[in-house]
C-alpha cells in the first residue's frame, strides 16, 4: 500500500502523523510511504531521517494525495485540502467530526474511507489513540493556566499552589476521564487546591482513592457548579463524549461570575466545546475575555509540545496503521473490532451512529459498507 504524510497546515501545528522509525516500520512490511518535503521539522525530524528510513520525500502535497492509498495525518482536513481527497482514499486521522457539519459534509461528498483516531476504541472503551494526546492536552491545560494567571498575562495574580501564609489558586475539573486526570494530578501537584467533578460514582471513587489529598472529588449539580465557581480561579473543561458533541456544564451567566482575572481552559473545544462561552482559538491567537475572565481555546494543545506529542501519537497509532496497511481497510475493520468504532464514513455514507444523529444524517449499517 503506498501511505501518504501530508505536512500540518493547522495554525502552529508543529505535529507529524508519524516518526521516521514508525516509516521504517511500514517500510520493513513492504509499503511505500510519501512524506511530503519539511513535514516532520516542527517536531524535531529531518527530511533526511525520512529518507534514511526508506520514505521518498515529496515536494508538494497534492502530489501526496495524488499518488497515495492512504492518508495518515494529525488534524483534520482544512478546506484547502478537501479537494486533494480522491474517492475511495483512505484518511486516518483526528476527525472530531461532532465539531464541524462542514467537514462532515465535505467528506461524505469526497466519498473517503473516514477513520477517526478519536474513536478508536478497546472492549474496556478506552480510547487508544486519544488517550496518549488527552494526556498531553490535561498536563499542559494546568501549565498554561498558571501562565495567565500571571498578572502581566492578564491574570488575577495568584500563584498556583500559593505560598505557606497565603492561598492557593482553586482549579475546577469538569470532567475525570484522562484530560482531567492529568489536570488534577498537575494541578494538585503544583500546591493548588483541586475540584474535581464527574458524574460516574464508580469513577469519583477510584479518584478519590489515586489522587492527592488536595483533590476533592464531586458529583456535579447545576448548583454545586455554579456555587464553585463564584470562588474558582482555573475552570477546566474536560468532558467528552466519544464521536459526539460535549454537553454545556458551564453557562455564560457562570462564566461571568467568576472572578476577575480567573482562567478558562476548554479541553473539548475540538468536540464543540462544555463551556457556553468557549469559541476555537489558535495558538497563534489563543485567547479572549469574556467579562474580564480569560478564555483559552486552542483545539489542538498538544501541537505546542510536537516532539513529546508526535512520538507518543506514533506509538499509539502505528499497530493500527499496519492492520490497514497490511490487511487494506475492509478486512481490518472485520477482523478488528477496535478499528472498526474507528470508522466514521465510507464512500459517502456515515456510518457511525453518533455521528449521524449530532447532524440528523442518514446512518448506513457498518455491515453493509463492509460486505460491499
Amino acid at each position: 500500500m503506498i501511505i501518504g504524510v501530508p505536512k500540518e497546515i493547522k495554525n502552529r501545528e508543529f505535529r507529524v502523523s508519524m516518526t521516521p522509525a514508525g516509516v521504517a516500520e511500514l517500510i520493513s512490511r513492504k509499503h511505500q510511504v510519501l512524506v511530503q518535503r519539511d513535514a516532520g521539522l516542527g517536531s524535531g525530524f529531518s527530511n533526511e531521517a525520512y529518507a534514511a528510513a526508506g520514505a521518498a520525500i515529496i515536494d508538494h502535497a497534492d502530489n501526496v494525495y495524488a499518488q497515495a492509498d492512504l492518508i495518515i495525518k494529525v488534524k483534520e482536513p482544512l478546506p484547502s485540502e478537501y479537494s486533494l481527497i480522491k474517492e475511495g482514499q483512505i484518511v486516518f486521522t483526528y476527525f472530531h467530526f461532532a465539531s464541524s457539519e462542514e467537514l462532515t459534509k465535505a467528506m461524505i461528498e469526497r466519498k473517503a474511507i473516514c477513520i477517526a483516531y478519536e474513536t478508536i476504541q478497546k472492549a474496556d472503551h478506552s480510547l487508544p489513540i486519544l488517550t496518549p494526546m488527552s494526556e498531553v492536552a490535561g498536563r499542559m491545560s494546568i501549565q498554561i493556566a498558571a501562565h495567565y494567571l500571571e498578572k502581566g498575562n492578564g491574570g488575577s495574580g495568584k500563584l498556583m499552589g500559593g505560598v505557606p501564609g497565603v492561598k492557593p489558586a482553586r482549579v475546577l475539573i469538569l470532567g475525570g476521564g484522562v484530560v482531567g486526570t492529568q489536570a488534577a494530578k498537575m494541578a494538585a501537584g503544583l500546591g493548588a487546591e483541586v475540584v474535581l467533578m464527574d458524574i460516574n460514582l464508580t469513577r469519583l471513587r477510584y479518584l478519590a482513592d489515586v489522587l492527592p489529598a488536595n483533590v476533592t472529588c464531586l458529583y456535579p449539580t447545576k448548583s454545586l457548579i455554579e456555587e464553585y465557581l463564584l470562588q474558582t480561579d482555573v475552570l477546566v473543561g474536560a468532558v467528552l463524549i466519544p464521536g459526539g458533541k460535549a454537553p454545556v456544564l458551564a453557562s455564560k451567566a457562570m462564566i461571568e461570575s467568576m472572578p476577575k482575572g480567573s482562567v478558562v481552559i476548554d479541553v473539548a473545544v475540538d468536540q464543540g466545546g462544555c463551556i457556553e462561552t468557549c469559541k476555537p482559538t489558535s495558538h497563534e491567537h489563543p485567547i479572549f475575555l469574556v467579562k474580564d475572565v480569560i478564555h483559552y481555546c486552542v483545539p489542538n494543545i498538544p501541537g505546542a509540545v510536537p516532539a513529546t506529542s508526535t512520538n507518543a501519537l506514533t506509538n499509539a497509532s502505528l499497530p493500527y496503521l499496519l492492520q490497514l496497511a497490511d490487511k487494506g481497510w475492509k478486512n481490518a475493520c472485520k477482523q478488528s473490532g477496535e478499528i472498526q468504532k474507528g470508522l466514521s464514513i465510507v464512500k459517502g455514507k456515515v456510518v457511525d451512529a453518533m455521528l449521524a444523529k449530532t447532524f440528523q444524517l442518514s446512518l448506513q449499517d457498518i455491515t453493509e459498507s463492509l460486505s460491499e
